[in-house]
């Protein structure tokens, strides 16, 4: 095994994607929240690092590209648990991290069941732009969180009516509650349409990938 640099940026992001989950264990919200966001984004960033300066430093190994995939998998998959989680369980949340968990679980077994014959199914162009997509929805998603603590926080104390009639701008908003709600809900649904995108390119590459395995999974004939 060699230590390089793209290596160790590998390896510290797969370490990291439990550490989202034990934010929640440790911290309160949003304090939580906030590491989490920056745990990911760190994580993110080292994902385009580590394959830059594995290519410009010609230091590619067999270690990184069995890793890298199985990094970006843990960081997606236990960040959507957690969000899911976090969220109540909303349904909006629950059907694109299914179809998301669904298709890593069914590309992961294609390629194990494929064995030697699995670099038929090689990372496409398409693929690495479902990640990102992924990527981008769950940070979204995390500073929903944020925003959703600062607007709990500034009506503490309020009555519902009172808040109603804020939103509603029937009397004056003195305290920036109708900003911070606006701001909560502006971060809630661009994440969830940004997480349904990322999940009907994952449907679209999860097809690919078994239609060019297709042939390789035909029963031979005598």
């Amino acid at each position: 095994m060699t230590w390089t640099v793209p290596n160790i940026l590998t390896v510290l992001r797969l370490l990291a994607a439990p550490g989202l989950a034990v934010m929640f264990l440790y911290f309160a919200r949003p304090l939580a929240d906030w590491f989490a966001l920056v745990l990911f984004l760190g994580a993110a960033i080292t994902d385009f690092i580590d394959g830059y300066l594995a290519r410009a430093w010609q230091q590619e190994s067999r270690l990184g590209a069995m890793l890298d995939p199985i990094a970006d998998k843990a960081m997606v998959v236990i960040a959507l648990l957690v969000i899911v989680s976090q969220s109540g369980l909303s349904p909006w949340l629950i059907l694109p991290a299914t179809i998301i968990l669904f298709r890593e679980i069914f590309v992961s077994g294609l390629r194990e069941f494929l064995g030697s014959q699995a670099g038929l199914l090689k990372v496409t162009r398409l693929a690495k732009w479902k990640t990102t997509a992924q990527m981008v929805a769950i940070a979204v998603l995390f500073s929903t969180g944020i925003f959703e603590h600062h607007f709990v926080a500034r009506v503490q104390g309020l009555e519902g009516p009172v808040i109603d009639a804020i939103l509603a701008g029937e009397i004056a908003d003195l305290g920036g509650v109708r900003l911070r709600y606006n701001a909560m809900m502006a971060s809630q649904v661009l994440g969830i349409g940004l997480l349904m995108v990322a999940a009907l390119l994952t449907l679209v590459t999860g097809w690919d990938y078994f239609r060019k395995a297709l042939p390789l999974l035909k029963e031979d004939r005598a």
